[in-house]
């Protein structure tokens, strides 16, 4: 937006021009965290549960933002520099003053998070970018890394990072994309009915991929068939001529297709679909198209996630093949060396019965090829409603073949001993886990630590990597 002047700017954002005493040139990047507004940064001040972000309107000018973008009452204090006899009739005399604030544009919408939407939507049409939008009870954020790492060699490609993925984060996600991309991913997040569709009315999505629909946050929409619907709303946002791409023979999903926009499957009996693999390639039939990747990751639900990803890539017009370097977003199973020979599977940015089986069987399989000790250090998986001790149970029960100790932490992952039935050791959270588990591995082992983003189990992960394992006697 470096070439957007004040009004065009205020146009986009649906707000007004308080003050148009901009520096030259356009905004350079958008941040609604006042410590962060340097030079050439727009400033959103949103409503916070302990502060208003407009209170910080004027700091972020004195530190040499381009502009601020607040409600009406912060941006006329601003602009007054907190002079309290000024009212809101008196705008336009104050934005007519010189130098009341620091230097910089000060514009004011009744809604500024709906004024930041509206900007971002602006700007991804400037972009005339593909827009890939990924959602999925599972997988959405592996599926966005397979994404972006075999569409890079092909296309200027950018992805939303870590979790900017809500109402507030894909915004600023849209804003931070640079003139010239060509493709960009954005990973929508879901917690209740109809914010999907509000992700995709700022995005506008040329192709939606659904990666999994399953028991997650079941607390809040009562039923999977809820959480398909709600999941489906990408689908529902999609243009005319427009691709979705979905699990094959997901019958939850089957509803809500559409015959104006296609469906492309994904998985065994689907669309896109392994044909052959070894330890380190693959080769995919993508409706008669082949497709050779070389593969630098062995888990058997990335693989999942990689077929997701190669619909997307051909939906956009590209046609992967060569070596695929991923990198993964920090907690989503990245496996690392801690001391004693001990191999860490940390996989602790979130959890659901879903993902914990999946994290189970990579266990198994990353200790079997060695014949060492299998740790699965397990928090409450949140938000699964009135069933959740069930859930739990289940998931013990599942360990029971893929793990030689189990470490339960939290209330709710208590419920997986039982049903388990080998050594186990409980903590009450993870502060305490993370003083319990250095102390029972052995040089050699795999530990899988996964749990609820709520849970915390980071504190165990760097507890294991600085820890020193106890003897290799068992």
């Amino acid at each position: 937006m470096r070439d957007w002047d004040v009004e065009r700017l205020a146009a986009a954002a649906g707000a007004r021009v308080v003050r148009a005493d901009a520096r030259p040139g356009g905004p350079e990047r958008v941040t609604i965290d006042s410590r962060d507004a340097g030079p050439g940064a727009l400033f959103v001040g949103l409503g916070g549960k302990r502060a208003h972000g407009g209170e910080f309107a004027v700091e972020a000018l004195a530190a040499g933002a381009w502009g601020v973008l607040t409600d009406p009452e912060h941006a006329l204090a601003a602009a007054r520099d907190g002079a309290p006899e000024l009212d809101g009739s008196a705008a336009e005399t104050v934005g007519a003053r010189a130098g009341a604030a620091p230097a910089g544009a000060i514009l004011a919408a009744d809604d500024p998070l709906a004024a930041l939407q509206r900007l971002a939507t602006a700007w991804r049409r400037q972009l005339d970018a593909r827009v890939i939008a990924v959602t999925g009870s599972t997988g959405k954020t592996s599926t966005k890394d397979l994404l972006l790492a075999i569409l890079s060699p092909h296309r200027r490609t950018v992805a939303s990072r870590a979790n900017f993925n809500t109402e507030i984060g894909l915004p600023l996600e849209i804003l931070a994309t640079p003139a010239g991309t060509e493709v960009l991913i954005l990973e929508m997040g879901m917690r209740g009915a109809g914010q999907i569709a509000e992700l995709a009315v700022i995005a506008e999505p040329d192709v939606g991929i659904i990666v999994s629909v399953g028991p997650v946050h079941l607390e809040l929409m009562g039923s999977v068939e809820a959480i398909a619907a709600a999941k489906a709303e990408l689908i529902a946002a999609l243009p005319a001529g427009g691709t979705a791409i979905v699990p094959a023979g997901e019958p939850l999903l089957a509803p809500h297709l559409r015959d104006d926009v296609a469906t492309v499957t994904f998985g065994p009996g689907g669309d896109v679909q392994l044909r052959a693999e070894t330890p380190d390639h693959v080769e995919i039939d993508a409706g008669g198209t082949s497709v050779r990747l070389e593969l630098d990751f062995s888990q058997a639900h990335l693989r999942h996630d990689l077929l997701a990803a190669v619909a997307g890539a051909l939906a956009v017009g590209v046609t992967p093949g060569g070596r695929v370097q991923l990198q993964l977003t920090p907690g989503r199973g990245q496996r690392s060396a801690a001391g004693g020979g001990v191999t860490l599977l940390d996989d602790c940015y979130n959890a659901n019965p879903m993902s914990m089986r999946a994290a189970l069987d990579e266990l198994a399989r990353v200790a079997g090829r060695t014949g060492a000790r299998r740790v699965a250090v397990l928090g409450d998986m949140l938000e699964l409603g009135p069933d959740a001790a069930a859930f739990h149970a289940e998931i013990g029960a599942y360990a029971a073949e893929r793990a030689d100790l189990l470490v339960t932490v939290g209330p709710l992952a208590a419920e997986m001993a039982a049903a388990y039935g080998g050594q186990h050791r409980h903590a009450a959270d993870a502060a305490a886990a993370a003083q319990l588990v250095p102390g029972v591995l052995a040089a050699g082992d795999v530990v899988l630590v996964k749990g609820s983003r709520g849970v915390a189990l980071e504190q165990v992960c760097r507890a294991v990597v600085a820890g020193t394992p106890r003897s290799p006697v068992r």
